[in-house]
C-alpha cells in the first residue's frame, strides 16, 4: 500500500510536491524608483552662483599667474616663472613666518579664553540672555570699524588704553613707532574681536551635555576641575575642532584690522601675507606675481587646514 501523507502541501507516492509561492498583493509590490531630473533645476542657481563667485575668478587668477601682463592686449606667457620668484622672495618668507606666528598666538590665547568664558557663563535664568548678548557684541562690529576703534583706543595721546599704559602703568607705549607695541596691539585687537566666537561655540557645546552627567558627578563628589576634565572637555572636542579651524583660517588671512591700525608697520612688523599680497596686486599692480602669490596662499591655507583637521580628528578617536 502506497504511503500517502500530507507534508507542507501534499505528498504523493513518497514524492514531496512543494506548493507554488504565494504572489504578493499588487499593493505591496515594490516599484522601481523613478529619477526626478527636475531636481537638478533646484541645484542650478547654486552651481551658477559658485561658478561666478569662485570658479571663474580662480581661473582668472590662474591665467594671470602664468603670464606677464603689460596691458589688456599685451601679455607674454612665462609659465612658472612667477611661482619661482615668489617662493624665493625673502620678503614673502618673512611675511609667512609672521603670519604663522600670529595664528599660533591667536589659537593659544583665544581657545582657552573662549572655553573659560563659556564655562563661567550662566546655564539658566535671565542672565543667560544678557550674557549671550554682551559676549556677542564684538562679533557684530565690522572689521574696518574694529580697526578704527583700536587705532584710537591704543593712541598714547588721545586713546584711553594707550594713555592708561603710559601714565598709569608708566610704560612707554607707542604702537606707531615700536614694532613690539604694534604686534601686541594687533594681537589684543584680534583676541578682543574673535574670542567671543570661540566662547559661543563652546557654550553651545556645554549646553548640549545632558544634565544627568553633572548630577552623577555631584553625587560622586567630583570637583569642578574633575567635572570639566572628564565630562565637559571631552564633549567639547567637536565644537573646539570647528573653532580651531575657523580661527586659524581667519587669523591666517587677516587683513583689514592690522591694515587700518598699523598699515603693516612700523617697517614690516605687522606686514602679514595678506597685506603683502595687497601691496603687490593693488599698490604695484603686478598681476602676474599677485596671481601666483594668491594661488600659493590658497594652497598653504588648504594644506594647513587639512593637517589641523586630520590631527584633531585622529586624536579624538
Amino acid at each position: 500500500m502506497t504511503d500517502q501523507t500530507t507534508v507542507a502541501g501534499s505528498q504523493v507516492s513518497g514524492e514531496v510536491v512543494t506548493p507554488p509561492p504565494a504572489e504578493a498583493p499588487e499593493e505591496t509590490r515594490a516599484e522601481p524608483k523613478r529619477k526626478n531630473n527636475r531636481a537638478w533645476w533646484l541645484v542650478l542657481p547654486v552651481v551658477v552662483s559658485v561658478a561666478f563667485t569662485a570658479v571663474i575668478p580662480l581661473m582668472t587668477v590662474v591665467n594671470y599667474s602664468v603670464q606677464d601682463v603689460f596691458s589688456p592686449t599685451d601679455r607674454v606667457f612665462v609659465g612658472l616663472e612667477w611661482f619661482q620668484s615668489i617662493t624665493r622672495d625673502p620678503e614673502v618668507r618673512s611675511a609667512l613666518l609672521r603670519t604663522l606666528l600670529f595664528s599660533a598666538q591667536v589659537l593659544l590665547l583665544e581657545i582657552p579664553l573662549g572655553v573659560l568664558l563659556a564655562v563661567s557663563m550662566p546655564r539658566r535664568g535671565l542672565w543667560v540672555s544678557v550674557s549671550l548678548v554682551l559676549v556677542a557684541l564684538p562679533l557684530l562690529i565690522p572689521w574696518n570699524v574694529v580697526g578704527t576703534i583700536w587705532q584710537i583706543f591704543a593712541r598714547g595721546d588721545i586713546g584711553l588704553g594707550g594713555w592708561t599704559i603710559n601714565n598709569v602703568l608708566g610704560v612707554n607705549f607707542n604702537y606707531t613707532l615700536d614694532s613690539t607695541d604694534a604686534w601686541l596691539t594687533v594681537l589684543a585687537m584680534d583676541v578682543w574681536h574673535w574670542t567671543p566666537l570661540v566662547a559661543l561655540l563652546a557654550y553651545a557645546g556645554l549646553r548640549s551635555i545632558p544634565e544627568p552627567y553633572f548630577q552623577a558627578a555631584q553625587i560622586d563628589g567630583a570637583s569642578g576641575w574633575a567635572t570639566f576634565r572628564h565630562i565637559q572637555l571631552p564633549r567639547l572636542r567637536g565644537v573646539l575642532t570647528i573653532a580651531i579651524l575657523l580661527r586659524f583660517m581667519d587669523s591666517f588671512m587677516i587683513y583689514t584690522e592690522p591694515f587700518v591700525v598699523t598699515g603693516g608697520g612700523p617697517g614690516n612688523a605687522t606686514s602679514f601675507l595678506s597685506i603683502l599680497l595687497s601691496k603687490i596686486a593693488v599698490g604695484q599692480f603686478d598681476l602676474g606675481p599677485a596671481g601666483a602669490f594668491s594661488l600659493l596662499y590658497f594652497l598653504i591655507v588648504q594644506i594647513l587646514c587639512y593637517v589641523f583637521f586630520t590631527v584633531l580628528t585622529r586624536s579624538g578617536r
